[in-house]
């Protein structure tokens, strides 16, 4: 059985999507925030990050884009990705690192600019370009679903969860309709989905 460490309104969201979606039974255990984890966390989480993923042979598992990806292949049955001999396969890998690799750590960036500047005064402009990259980022990915209603293949994907956790914590989340009408159209019918009204339940991503 899988073994999920993670907490409310962070990554653990699209990782609890995937695991609901697949079917597969798991334990849920909740990490409190804290500056002092105890030990026997920092071993299997050394940044002292959630969310991570214990698997059923006891190894350890970090990064939520990486866990979707391989949760999407050890339960092929539950179409949580395209195939890997399928033709939006490639797009599947490029947009999941895509998001992880330059929306992600913006997101980061804004809500933690403290860790990216050594100086306190510095931290506004931090935020301000952490911002400047998410839009870049959303503007890209808006274009991608462009007469698209999934952002790979012809079928909901982890992909377009992961995108709908993203949007969901930009700061300034209030634009999205008018900026990028394409992911809102996207998350609008999310916000519908049993699996993830149950999940904003407990996580609080988005207004209900």
């Amino acid at each position: 059985m899988y073994k999920l460490y993670t907490r409310a309104n962070t990554g653990g969201f699209v990782v609890e999507a995937a695991l609901a979606l697949a079917g597969v039974p798991f334990d849920q255990i909740d990490v409190p925030k804290s500056a002092s984890p105890d030990q026997a966390f920092l071993d299997i989480s050394p940044l002292n990050q959630v969310p991570v993923l214990i698997l059923p042979d006891g190894s350890s598992m970090t990064e939520s884009a990486a866990i979707c990806i391989l949760l999407a292949e050890r339960h092929p049955e539950a179409g949580l990705a395209p195939t890997a001999s399928s033709s939006a396969r490639a797009d599947f890998l490029r947009w999941m690192t895509f998001m992880s690799s330059v929306i992600y750590p913006a997101d980061l960036r804004f809500y933690y600019a403290h860790r990216y500047t050594a100086d306190p005064s510095g931290m506004d402009a931090v935020k301000e370009a952490a911002v400047a990259e998410m839009d870049r980022g959303f503007a890209i990915l808006d274009a991608a679903l462009e007469g698209r209603d999934w952002l790979v293949g012809d079928r909901l994907s982890l992909a377009d969860v992961y995108l709908v956790m993203l949007v969901a914590w930009h700061p300034e989340i209030e634009k999205v309709p008018s900026a990028w009408p394409n992911i809102e159209r996207l998350w609008a019918g999310l916000r519908e989905h049993q699996v993830m009204r149950k999940l904003n339940a407990s996580h609080d991503m988005w207004p209900a």
